[in-house]
């Protein structure tokens, strides 16, 4: 699943804010781990990481694409798609992760709200002082777009709670290129805020995908929203910060980090959170998390082979990182 050190794991203040979607979830799907207080913690954390692995490879297909290594981009593109609409989803249906549509709206006020008037004017101001003035600039203007979601939310909660009243459109995505390349910024501590940032963005873009999906069929207005909402995450947000961070680098680079996030959670994340799960009695979740290990497996064999036949065939590519 994971692409690097940074996606393994829910940490920050983002964290904290924090095929098979059409589904919708029911309620009483809570049922399945509320009795599992440590099951349903680790399903979060999961869920974190097959998020920020979902936008890793979205990005790392890209930049293959720009490699011309079309069947790299290809294996990226399937993989994030798997980590979205299978992981991601089977484990938000595991702990009743979706919920009605007025709830779900209730829970995405709240994350915009947190971000536009705690977490991102904070890190605005941290990268100010570390002199990282782009990246300050960057907060600032992602700090608006999220009170922007959060009056479009209210307003489509207004609307559906009380039948009346128009959902808006929502923001378009003005989506950021992405290439290889080094950081832009100078701070380790506007570096970590970076990547903190990035982990929201990318459980942002993964769960109002699963909204929208839920949404589709009552509130088709609101489901766009989500739709919109979730496209300016990813290709706008998470891109800018990806290009400060110098979080690209080149495909070679990009397989290496994806083999050895994917093999720690074949081998070593996921194996835990199944003993975890058969512990606390959770069967359900042991065998979810057991065959996702399985997948993970074969997506670090399937990396591996590309690797070793991009070694084999050509040579790497040059950038700028």
């Amino acid at each position: 699943m994971t692409a690097s050190g940074l996606t393994r794991t829910c940490a920050g203040i983002a964290c904290a804010a924090a095929m098979m979607i059409g589904a919708a979830i029911p309620s009483q799907a809570a049922s399945a781990t509320e009795n599992h207080p440590k099951t349903r913690e680790n399903t979060l954390t999961a869920m974190h990481g097959e998020a920020m692995a979902h936008a890793s490879y979205h990005f790392y297909a890209k930049q293959a694409g720009y490699e011309r290594l079309d069947k790299v981009r290809r294996l990226f593109d399937d993989a994030a798609r798997t980590e979205l609409h299978d992981h991601f989803t089977q484990e938000a249906r595991l702990i009743g992760f979706v919920r009605d549509d007025a709830s779900n709206l209730r829970e995405s006020i709240a994350g915009e709200r947190e971000e536009a008037t705690r977490m991102y004017p904070r890190f605005a101001r941290e990268a100010r002082e570390d002199k990282d003035y782009n990246a300050a600039r960057l907060f600032s203007e992602i700090a608006r777009d999220e009170a922007r979601h959060a009056r479009d939310f209210t307003k489509a909660l207004y609307a559906v709670t009380h039948h009346r009243g128009d959902v808006p459109a929502g923001l378009m995505a003005e989506p950021v290129k992405v290439v290889a390349g080094k950081p832009k910024v100078r701070s380790k501590r506007t570096l970590r805020n970076l990547e903190t940032a990035m982990r929201g963005e990318a459980f942002a873009n993964a769960k109002y995908t699963l909204y929208a999906e839920h949404a589709k069929a009552r509130h088709p207005k609101v489901a766009e929203l989500f739709r919109r909402a979730a496209a300016v995450e990813l290709t706008e947000h998470f891109a800018g910060e990806a290009v400060l961070a110098g979080f690209v680098h080149s495909t070679a680079d990009n397989l290496r980090r994806s083999i050895a996030g994917e093999t720690y959670e074949a081998t070593k994340m996921y194996p835990g959170f199944a003993r975890t799960a058969r512990a606390e009695g959770n069967l359900k979740a042991a065998a979810l998390f057991t065959e996702i290990a399985g997948d993970e497996a074969a997506h670090a064999r399937a990396f591996a082979k590309a690797l070793r036949h991009l070694h084999h065939h050509r040579p790497a590519a040059r950038t700028n990182s």
